[in-house]
């Protein structure tokens, strides 16, 4: 939403997909799930007294614009894209299938995957591991507002130091905040590796996957 207080900013958005065409054009097989927060949160219509299921599934609704619109973007400046939805949606999205979307993968499209896992009470977080798992991904590259995992919230504590290299290990010992403990869970089983990283400055995605030292990087050992 860019510095909105709700919704899409098409600068943004089109900085998301010029950073996502970087790293395709390298050849790089790259699957995109993002969330729906600019839109909706789940969690805050239960806090405002709505059935916490039926706000979830609202959540998965708003995943859905904001892939539409970032597959329009990519589209725009070139990028070949394929939309798979976990809720059925055949007049704008596939439905999602595991080795569908592998061939499109191979086929050099990025894929897009949208309404979360399909289920309430999981999040963005959790279907982003278990669809990397699912299509055997590499590794997992979370964008957030900060450049990576610190000892606290580095907009609210000045002192917060940060972490270059992590464990999955260390991460539960100091009980950080890295994602949802499903999905990471998820990714500590499956030895799937997890990079946290600004998103919103422009050049880091490429960087990252060049090989610089960019954001925390979370591995099993």
């Amino acid at each position: 939403m860019g510095d909105k207080q709700f919704g899409i900013d098409n600068q943004r958005l089109l900085q998301y997909a010029r950073d996502i065409q970087s790293v395709w054009s390298t050849g790089l097989q790259v699957a995109v799930v993002i969330g729906g927060g600019n839109i909706f949160r789940g969690v805050q219509a239960e806090q405002g007294g709505m059935e916490r299921t039926q706000g979830d599934y609202m959540g998965m609704l708003a995943t859905m614009i904001n892939s539409m619109a970032l597959q329009s973007a990519l589209e725009s400046i070139g990028v070949d894209t394929r939309l798979q939805s976990a809720i059925e949606m055949k007049s704008i999205a596939e439905p999602f299938i595991k080795r569908r979307a592998v061939r499109h993968l191979e086929k050099g499209r990025v894929v897009i995957f949208g309404s979360g896992t399909g289920n309430p009470f999981f999040t963005t977080d959790t279907a982003a591991s278990l669809r990397a798992i699912e299509t055997d991904c590499d590794v997992i590259l979370k964008g957030t507002r900060v450049d990576g995992i610190y000892t606290a919230d580095p907009e609210k504590d000045p002192s917060a130091v940060k972490f270059d290299r992590l464990t999955f290990s260390e991460v539960f010992e100091k009980d950080l905040k890295v994602m949802d403990m499903t999905a990471f869970t998820l990714c500590n089983e499956n030895k799937l590796p997890i990079i946290v990283f600004d998103m919103n400055k422009s050049g880091n995605l490429q960087k990252l996957v060049s090989g610089e030292s960019i954001g925390t990087l979370v591995t099993h050992a």
